[in-house]
């Protein structure tokens, strides 16, 4: 495959981006480790998801005014580099590259589930393989063919939402039964209370909880990709606190009130298996093609947003040179094939432990997805300082309540990296997460030369138009 230069094509439009926006939020976490955050703290769940969903959107915020200011493919992994030093750049490039391998691995595992549903016998791996082929292929067609399959991907997520909410605010009003319980506002209360295990079960569903908003910062990677980064960053961000809301604070709640939340299993989706005890001809089958549908969406956001920052360390001399190379159709090709590679990776666990290998995944992208939102917020504040001292104009798209809320954001997120040390299913996280970080001072201290150990000079889109278009030309 033939290299035709070291340029992203825009081809993602306003409403590919807005579209990725919704996507991103209804996902692998959404349909399938809601059930073991509902597990551990019951249908407390509900403030996790508010409190972590608050934390998240300040972290888009931040972004958001970064990548309105430098809309560069890379995203945060450069204004990192940009903003804390080469180091920094190098550690939170590659921990969302390894972030999102983790997440997709998650991700096919959840889709090898899903299939499970209707092939019982049929094992696991074989389905991921399969579909590892497939989005590999999908992603080496230009960034067009991506952002209309995520357009499409997330009208059918979205509607499946809107649908089953609608459907189960019905249940409860009409009074319709299921064949294992009596829905109804009282399954919250009923069953060990509101906060069955306590405030413990609550802060142990975090390591779920902020698994599942993994993976939402890919809309910062966009603005390299995007027509008009100026425009449709900062409507996909603002949506955040809508998408947040309704897609699984009053969709978990509504599902809570259909069934008793001890009796969801987590054998499959929870959606589906609510919905297939309904005695509705289909549901629980029609339930199932939307989580593919949502399992699909997320691998193939997964393999885009690793291509995307490892072709932006290539260029800040922080991965070889080949990674920032562009096929004919705007691709930076050989990224996809590494992470067709390390999804095999999924291939191999899925054969070896295919009961363990979910909760695993999951606690490790839960510490490396915060330690990129920690590096985000971090990189924000040094540049909000920056402008401060010197004669930089002011943002066009800034944080609300800058700084306090920026800094209790960052405290809690240190406080998840606690609590995944706390309880036990989950401390194998900090275990990997260490050693991922030594490996990789180690890595730039003897493999990152030249370039590398430059701060990367970002284009500022709030400087007089002639600059920027050099600046541009130039990169």
């Amino acid at each position: 495959m033939q290299s035709t230069g070291f340029s992203l094509t825009r081809g993602l439009t306003t409403r590919h981006i807005r579209f990725m926006a919704l996507g991103s939020a209804i996902g692998t976490g959404l349909f399938y480790g809601s059930a073991s955050a509902i597990q551990k703290a019951g249908p407390a769940v509900l403030i996790a998801y508010i409190v972590a969903g608050a934390a998240v959107f300040m972290v888009m915020r931040a972004l958001g005014e970064m990548a309105v200011r430098h809309p560069v493919s890379g995203s945060f992994g450069q204004y990192a580099g940009r903003y804390l030093g080469p180091l920094a750049g190098f550690i939170t490039g590659w921990t969302y590259v390894f972030e999102m391998a983790i997440v997709a691995i998650a991700d096919v595992t959840a889709f090898s589930i899903y299939m499970g549903f209707w092939f019982h016998d049929v094992p696991r791996w074989i389905w991921i393989l399969a579909i590892i082929f497939f989005l590999a292929a999908i992603n080496l067609f230009s960034v067009k063919v991506f952002g209309e399959m995520e357009f499409w991907f997330s009208i059918i997520k979205v509607a499946a939402i809107v649908a089953m909410i609608a459907g189960g605010v019905a249940i409860i009003v009409f009074g319709f039964h299921i064949e294992s319980a009596a829905p109804g506002l009282f399954n919250l209360s009923d069953h060990g209370g509101f906060m069955p295990n306590g405030w413990g079960g609550v802060l142990a569903s975090f390591a779920i909880v902020m698994f599942a908003f993994g993976g939402i910062e890919t809309i910062g990677v966009t603005a390299g990709e995007a027509a008009d980064p100026k425009k449709s960053i900062p409507q996909a961000v603002n949506t955040v606190p809508v998408r947040i809301l309704l897609f699984y604070v009053l969709t978990l709640g509504v599902l809570m009130t259909l069934m008793p939340w001890n009796q969801i299993t987590g054998e499959t989706s929870p959606f589906v298996q609510i919905f297939s005890s309904l005695g509705i001809p289909a549901a629980g089958h029609i339930l199932n093609a939307v989580v593919i549908t949502a399992a699909l969406s997320a691998v193939n956001s997964d393999i885009f947003g690793a291509g995307r920052v490892m072709f932006g360390l290539s260029q800040q001399g922080h991965a070889p040179a080949a990674f920032g190379k562009i096929s004919k159709s705007g691709v930076p090709w050989l990224t996809v094939v590494m992470m067709t590679g390390v999804l095999l990776i999924g291939v191999v666990l899925n054969a070896v432990i295919p009961e363990n290998v979910f909760q695993v995944i999951a606690s490790i992208a839960t510490f490396a997805t915060v330690w990129v939102w920690v590096m985000i917020l971090a990189s924000h504040v040094a540049m909000k300082r920056e402008i401060a001292r010197t004669e930089m104009p002011p943002s066009d798209f800034p944080v609300p309540l800058w700084p306090l809320a920026s800094i209790l954001t960052i405290i809690f997120m240190a406080g998840v990296v606690v609590v995944l040390g706390v309880f036990p299913d989950t401390r194998v996280a900090l275990w990997v997460g260490g050693a991922w970080l030594i490996l990789l001072v180690l890595g730039y201290r003897f493999c990152v030369r030249g370039k590398g150990r430059e701060r990367p000079d970002l284009t500022d889109e709030t400087m007089p138009q002639e600059r920027t278009t050099a600046a541009l030309t130039v990169r």
